[in-house]
């Protein structure tokens, strides 16, 4: 199973992991292109193959129209956002078939994201505490991860089911990259 290598490779870069090297301008675009492209890779059975599986999870709104958001508020979406396909990703249930070296990596990659983007979190939040409204966009994107996690323990962690949520989380790469896109110019 990849869960224990994946959890001694996140250590490894607990251990190792240096401070934000651009201030507070995480270069987050260039990583979510790598887990992009690392789940692209990690496709087994086609996606055609599931079309009766397709599930419509309810995109948070908030990934979406992300002009919105101040620079901090977007930085704790996309923190949480982060976060819970990390957790997501590192379940037991996560499907064998899948490469465990591309599964390593796709998540020592969403580790260094992390790392980097909660470095930087850490610095502007020191001087001002998390708004009213990024604690809502924050809780949108649980409710999203949760209603992804109950239709995969509902298919019973199925290939086609793990597929479709495949798909669905390289989506939300897309959007972050527009959110981060805006924000980090």
């Amino acid at each position: 199973m990849a869960l224990p290598v994946s959890v001694l490779l996140v250590l490894v870069m607990l251990c190792s992991s240096p401070a934000c090297p651009l201030g507070c301008d995480p270069p987050l675009s260039h990583g979510n292109q790598e887990a992009f492209t690392l789940l692209s890779q990690m496709e087994r059975i086609s996606i055609r193959s599931c079309l009766k599986d397709r599930a419509d999870f309810r995109f948070p709104q908030i990934l979406v129209d992300g002009h919105q958001l101040e620079k901090t508020q977007a930085a704790a979406v996309v923190h949480e956002t982060l976060q819970q396909i990390f957790h997501l990703f590192s379940t037991s249930g996560s499907p064998e078939a899948w490469d465990d070296t591309l599964l390593d990596q796709f998540l020592v990659g969403l580790y260094q994201q992390l790392d980097d983007l909660e470095t930087c979190l850490g610095k502007e939040t020191k001087v001002q505490q998390s708004p009213l409204g990024s604690e809502n966009s924050r809780l949108a994107v649980k409710r999203y991860f949760h209603r992804i996690s109950l239709y995969l323990k509902e298919k019973e962690y199925s290939a086609c089911a793990w597929e479709v949520v495949r798909v669905e989380i390289r989506r939300c790469f897309l959007f972050m990259n527009k959110l981060t896109g805006k924000l980090w110019k």
